[in-house]
């Protein structure tokens, strides 16, 4: 049984939708300032299971072991990019295949954009950012909260 806390829901249609509010996210980037800020962005939305990596490799890592809801990360990282990170998410053959995927970037090059649709992005970010943007975001992803 999933356990709601601080459940907020939005009716549409018919059908009500829900976030789970306990599910587990991931954040990744390699600047560990950016990490802070993102991880207080989300426990200030009402997030409270929220794991850190600093690379992809570490990432997949911890995606083979635990299930996530979310994942956010950075696109320009190394040695792994965050859309090398997607590109390899999308491959799997796990339940984490299809984790709903926000990139998040300094830079908004339309190809890059295109790029990370094409790889499967269910979102993206342009820095600077708030935490209303990020939450618009991830209602947009997962459903409003």
């Amino acid at each position: 049984m999933v356990r709601f806390s601080l459940l907020r829901d939005l009716e549409k249609g018919e059908r009500k939708v829900a976030v789970d509010m306990e599910m587990n996210v991931l954040i990744v980037d390699d600047y560990k300032t950016m990490l802070r800020i993102i991880k207080n962005l989300l426990a200030q939305l009402g997030f409270r299971n929220v794991d850190e990596a600093t690379d992809g490799t570490m990432a997949l890592e911890l995606m083979r072991n635990k299930k996530y809801g979310l994942v956010i990360s950075d696109w320009n990282m190394e040695p792994m990019t965050g859309l090398e990170l997607l590109k390899q998410v999308r491959a799997a053959t796990d339940q984490n295949a299809k984790v709903p995927f926000i990139m998040i970037t300094a830079e908004s090059k339309t190809e890059n954009v295109i790029a990370a649709k094409q790889a499967g992005v269910n979102n993206y970010i342009v820095k600077p950012f708030n935490a209303e943007t990020l939450k618009q975001k991830i209602s947009a992803v997962l459903g409003a909260f």
